[in-house]
């Protein structure tokens, strides 16, 4: 299967989610796949269904929802495993299982505790038990850039065998160098005799700042698939940014001489769905999709540029995405024309949103601040993008009072569903803590508060914080985020919009 595109085989929702601090939502995974059909990635892999009734809710819900990619699903080679990811991709479109086993001997002596002839034993069962459930089988020796290669050999051999059609190489720990990693590519060819029935993937991982040079290089050997994430997050040092390997084919198509069919102009609004929905933000001079990617501070580059853009610049922002100027400056005095056309530039279809509430929100950070960015536009849609939950309670104003001595007081006002107004106060060991008791007065709610982040979207003493927190309740766990310039309304905001979640599932109960 050896032919001139390369597919992108996406996992941001499975290795990307497995970065430290990372948990998406179902309906946070339902939007990244999405967008990630909208980009027209070749596979998605949606998840790992075996670690958690959770994420087999989530696999199973993109199965059924979102149409054209193929649906992948990972899975030890174990029974169990391979019937869980089944049960999550039964209802997709096109569904593939993602059968992985360790070959390395470290793997084998310290965490399996198995032989070689063990493991083969596994990998022929384990995909034997997945080709039984779909056509479309892929299998990753784990491991496989520390592992004996004659025995990478045999395994892959024998996984072919057995009906797997997609050959994963995984560089799991980071550890392969470009000019050896494409020679044991190359190798694959020469000595696992029915190689020409599979593709050969990769599957790189960061640890030595090598991911995407890793994979490029896996291209240049022969591979036919890459698989990366959104932004490059993933387990440690991350995975492969796959919207770098996508870019580094079709601008240097000219050596490389493959193609990939992905929608190139969507790259940018993926990396910013995923920088609001991981809480991972993006550094500034992060390759095709960083803030600085296409803006010049130079005399000379931006002489050149001005002249001629392809002085410096080998892609156009357009041609990924990324909005090509900021000449429409946002300020009190903006209306919603203005308004509108600057979060189209930042690629946001204003079909998803609600226009109102984010006008009204924009006007008032507007009115506290000289002017407002990309950043603060984003973290407006964050709080304020359409829900698939009714908002049973808002907020209409919270005061606090503190002093040297003494504990904070928190006065709130909400305004229930039917627009009725209840106001009451209450003191706590902090401010944030008085505000939650208070709503919780004025509520009758019994939330339990698990986590609490803040951090600060633009710079500058007007800056807007962003708050993220997370309650337990009697019918969960349920996050909340909001921004504003005030952290103190954020933080209310934010508590406010976990419990509404948490409200909504117990009323559909």
């Amino acid at each position: 299967m050896n032919d001139d595109k390369v597919y992108i085989f996406d996992t941001t929702l499975r290795d990307g989610e497995q970065s430290a601090g990372i948990s998406f939502t179902r309906e946070d995974k339902i939007e990244i796949a999405k967008q990630l059909a909208k980009l027209n990635v070749d596979i998605i892999e949606a998840g790992f269904p075996a670690t958690s009734p959770g994420d087999l809710d989530a696999v199973a819900s993109i199965a059924r929802e979102v149409k054209g990619p193929v649906i992948a699903g990972l899975a030890r080679a174990v029974p169990d495993d391979i019937d869980a990811a089944w049960e999550a991709l039964k209802d997709a479109e096109s569904p593939r299982i993602h059968v992985f086993l360790s070959t390395s001997d470290i793997h084998m002596a310290h965490q399996l505790r198995k032989n070689r002839e063990d493991i083969i034993e596994m990998a022929r069962a384990g995909v034997a038990q997945a080709k039984g459930y779909v056509s479309d089988v892929e299998f990753s020796p784990m491991d496989a850039s520390r592992s004996d290669t004659d025995f990478v050999y045999q395994i892959l051999e024998a996984a072919i065998e057995e009906g797997a059609t997609t050959i994963n190489i995984p560089d799991t720990v980071g550890y392969a160098i470009p000019e050896e990693f494409t020679a044991f590519i190359r190798s694959i060819y020469d000595k696992v005799a029915n190689i020409h029935k599979a593709r050969i993937s990769v599957h790189c991982h960061n640890d030595l700042g090598m991911a995407t040079a890793n994979s490029i290089a896996g291209v240049l050997g022969g591979a036919r698939q890459v698989e990366g994430a959104i932004n490059g997050i993933g387990e440690r040092a991350g995975n492969t940014s796959i919207e770098e390997v996508i870019m580094s084919i079709a601008t240097r198509s000219d050596l490389m001489n493959v193609y990939t069919d992905v929608n190139h102009v969507e790259l940018y609004p993926a990396s910013k769905l995923v920088e609001r929905l991981s809480g991972m933000q993006v550094q500034n001079n992060k390759a095709i999709v960083g803030r600085n990617a296409f803006r010049h501070s130079s005399g000379i580059h931006q002489d050149g540029v001005l002249k001629m853009r392809e002085t410096y610049e080998i892609m156009s922002a357009e041609s990924v995405g990324q909005p090509t100027g900021e000449s429409i400056v946002l300020t009190k005095v903006s209306g919603r024309h203005g308004l509108s056309a600057r979060l189209e530039d930042l690629g946001i279809d204003l079909e998803t949103i609600d226009l109102d509430k984010v006008f009204v929100a924009f006007k008032d950070v507007a009115d506290r601040k000289d002017e407002v960015d990309d950043r603060d536009l984003i973290a407006i849609i964050s709080e304020h993008t359409s829900f698939d939950f009714d908002e049973v309670w808002t907020l209409d104003l919270v005061q606090v009072s503190t002093t040297d001595h003494g504990r904070p007081t928190a006065t709130v006002r909400l305004i229930d569903s039917e627009e009725n107004i209840f106001e009451d106060a209450a003191v706590g060991e902090g401010p944030v803590d008085a505000i939650y008791n208070a709503v919780n007065r004025v509520t009758g709610a019994q939330n339990t508060l698990t986590e609490y982040s803040v951090k600060s979207v633009t710079e500058g003493i007007n800056a807007q914080g962003e708050v993220t927190i997370r309650i337990e309740t009697g019918s969960g766990s349920y996050m909340g985020r909001a921004a504003d310039p005030d952290i103190l309304v954020a933080s209310t905001r934010a508590y406010i919009h976990a419990m509404n979640r948490a409200l909504n599932d117990a009323s559909a109960l």
